[in-house]
């Protein structure tokens, strides 16, 4: 498998919590301290630069991990800067939509900052072809996202099915909450969201994720050093 130049180059922005089902089954330990209750606004963290990969990629999971959480999710590329938008005005500002794999260290807690789970080298493999915002909602042929599923496979067998209608925040409300307290910058890619506990790939195992409309992403995960 020939691997390709990620879409995105900019800040890659990650957030939990944003579907129903993950809330839902999460339960009653949302009231738990510290933060006693469903988040009021985005929940944010960072995906660094050297996690992003292309398509084709090998992931190899950092020394004595033995598995790693799929993520199927929706990358939102921002085409110029944007803070303190209107919902309305967002699909105006976007530079396309392209899938991704968040790809984290199965850990139990969201409580604290999961560096090493989120942020090891190559845990965001990312689409090499943007789907243009004119491809979305655009007439009978257009890609509608409250419609979409996205589909993840490990070695050709289905695994999980998420559905884009889920989310507690569609893509303009989802951004334009996040700039309201922050700058996007033109590039910069904001994920809509993972599903709590996703399905698991191990080394040896090859990912794809698939929806409706998009370029499919494919790559595969490999043992790191010192791995057994």
């Amino acid at each position: 498998m020939k691997t390709q130049r990620p879409a995105v180059g900019g800040a890659v922005y990650g957030v939990i919590l944003n579907d129903r089902d993950s809330l839902a089954r999460m339960g009653d330990a949302l009231l738990d301290a510290p933060y006693k209750g469903v988040p009021k606004a985005p929940v944010l963290y960072l995906k660094p630069r050297g996690t992003l990969v292309g398509e084709g990629a090998v992931v190899h999971l950092p020394a004595g991990a033995g598995a790693v959480e799929i993520g199927a999710t929706l990358g939102v590329v921002l085409a110029r800067p944007v803070a303190r938008i209107a919902p309305a005005q967002v699909p105006e500002a976007l530079a396309g939509y392209v899938l991704v794999a968040d790809l984290s260290l199965p850990h139990a807690s969201y409580y604290r900052p999961a560096i090493r789970e989120k942020c090891f080298d190559g845990a965001c493999p990312v689409g090499a072809r943007l789907l243009a915002p004119a491809q979305v909602g655009a007439g009978v042929d257009g890609v509608d996202l409250a419609r979409v599923s996205l589909r993840t496979y490990v070695n050709g067998a289905l695994v999980a099915t998420r559905s884009l209608a889920d989310l507690v925040r569609d893509v303009p409300t989802l951004v334009a909450d996040v700039a309201e307290f922050m700058t996007l910058a033109q590039g910069d890619t904001l994920l809509v969201g993972v599903v709590w506990q996703a399905p698991q790939a191990v080394a040896g195992d090859v990912v794809r994720i698939e929806a409706e409309g998009f370029d499919p992403l494919e790559f595969s995960i490999a043992a790191g050093e010192g791995a057994a």
